[in-house]
């Protein structure tokens, strides 16, 4: 459903009532986003459905949204995202652990050691562990490490401690491995960490994530008044249940990848290449997956945007190459064999894996990624930007099919400023991949109905669109204009 249109609201005469219905809707979001996050809550069976019931509540709120004077739309969008994030960040992460590595990183960096150096059950960093991080285990009757579910108000790793193989719980995940983090990331760990003290637990990177995503909404409101776009869409991505659950409460910093990204097809818009190429060197320099971007971004002066954002993400992992030598690397390689990018599994290439086995999967999805590229690299122009980065995104995560929901959040900004509101289907896909229970029946089979669903509906609205600009009388929803 297109959220720029909407009937009249009943009562609209009433200058009131637009906002009475936002608080309403508003505050019943924050509720369940509430309710979403709160530990031990009935979510936990279902978590998808949530999910889609807040998606559900934020069309009808931007459908309200369009009501209200446009000199006020800021503002009350800034205010929803405040009342949403105050509950988002009332509980700690709820899907995710990544953030306690975050502050693990940035804790060390304080102490003035690498996050390269050190895996976080060495011993050496003993004296720097904070006990929201860390515990003491026991021992089992086989001799594993036994952690309370609860200990650390996420999920707790059972671990050993280094050299000693004592028993240690941590909120870390992967606690035997180095960081996988670029040096972007932990400049913003270490900027974090810096400002509060190391007993201060997860709320920190949550209000980081706020914060950013309310400088990103601050962006997007920009562009869409200066190209005469509705305001009010910036909501999207601000009340949206995937920021409010991924960037704030579970504070990935994949929220910063994706604002660096509007920030450099901003200024490659505005004719400034040179800096756009840092912005995006410094998003790469944040995730790595952000340079999934590059096609759609050298269409102006390529060779400064590219030198620019090389020198960039160069000049931020000096520091870290002199500090931990090749240890930079981090635990990188390995992660991308544990999770199944060099190799058919899983529901890695899900789409692919629909119609061949064995190595052609992984075959037939990098074709298909180099096809997306060139066309976003052969037409992408200062007026198509927005709709062609959602292309080369949208299409690459939906090709890929990663596990990971918060990879969505470099997608959802350009899928507002292009307003193809069907590549809103892969953030449900990677929702639902990530959500649904693993040891379910079918699993497989739900995630990659999920990802041909979203397929579809990205196929279909193309086709639709085709038809609308090239079949004279054809009957179709031009949801550009609507």
């Amino acid at each position: 459903m297109d959220p720029t249109s909407a009937e009249p609201v009943p009562g609209a005469g009433s200058r009131f009532t637009p906002y009475l219905l936002l608080t309403g809707l508003i505050a019943v979001g924050a509720v369940l986003l509430w309710w979403m996050v709160l530990p031990g809550n009935p979510y936990d069976p279902a978590p998808v459905l949530g999910s889609c019931v807040s998606w559900l509540l934020l069309i009808a709120a931007v459908r309200i949204l369009r009501h209200v004077p446009r000199r006020r739309i800021g503002a009350v969008i800034i205010a929803g995202t405040v009342l949403l994030g105050v509950a988002a960040m009332s509980a700690p992460p709820r899907t995710s652990n990544d953030s306690a590595r975050y502050a693990w990183d940035g804790i060390v960096q304080k102490a003035g050691i690498s996050p390269y150096s050190f895996v976080p059950v060495d011993e050496t960093l003993a004296d720097h562990r904070p006990a929201w991080l860390f515990a003491p285990g026991t021992s089992g009757p086989d001799g594993k490490t036994l952690c309370p579910d609860d200990l650390f108000g996420t999920e707790s790793v059972a671990a050993s401690g280094f050299p000693s193989g004592d028993p240690l719980c941590t909120a870390i995940n992967r606690p035997q491995v180095p960081t996988i983090y670029p040096p972007a990331a932990e400049i913003y760990f270490f900027a974090v960490r810096l400002a509060v003290p190391d007993t201060l637990g997860y709320l920190p990177f949550q209000l980081g994530g706020l914060l950013i995503s309310a400088a990103a909404t601050l962006m997007l409101m920009r562009v869409l008044a200066r190209t005469g776009m509705p305001v009010h869409l910036a909501a999207v991505w601000a009340w949206s249940p995937l920021v409010q659950l991924e960037a704030v409460n579970n504070a990935h910093v994949d929220v910063l990848g994706g604002a660096l990204i509007v920030a450099a097809g901003m200024l490659l818009a505005s004719g400034k290449p040179l800096r756009s190429g840092v912005a995006f060197g410094a998003a790469v320099a944040t995730k790595l997956i952000p340079v999934i971007a590059a096609p759609a971004l050298l269409f102006k002066r390529p060779a400064h945007f590219t030198i620019a954002a090389l020198a960039t993400f160069g000049a931020l992992y000096v520091p870290y190459l002199l500090a931990a030598g090749a240890g930079v690397l981090g635990f990188l390689p390995g992660y991308l064999k544990e999770e199944g990018y060099s190799q058919s599994g899983g529901i890695r290439f899900g789409l692919a894996q629909i119609v061949s086995a064995g190595p052609w999967p992984l075959l037939l999805s990098a074709a298909a990624l180099a096809v997306v590229a060139l066309v976003a690299l052969r037409t992408t122009n200062a007026g198509n930007i927005w709709e062609r980065q959602t292309l080369m995104i949208g299409l690459t995560l939906l090709i890929v099919s990663p596990n990971y929901p918060w990879y969505a959040l470099m997608l959802l900004p350009f899928i507002v400023l292009s307003r193809r509101w069907e590549y809103i289907t892969v953030i449900l896909a990677l929702d639902v991949i990530y959500m649904v229970p693993s040891g379910i029946p079918d699993k497989d089979m739900i995630n990659k109905s999920v990802l041909l669903a979203a397929a579809l509906a990205v196929a279909v609205a193309a086709w639709l669109r085709y038809r609308a600009r090239f079949v004279p009388g054809s009957i179709t929803t031009d949801w550009n204009h609507q």
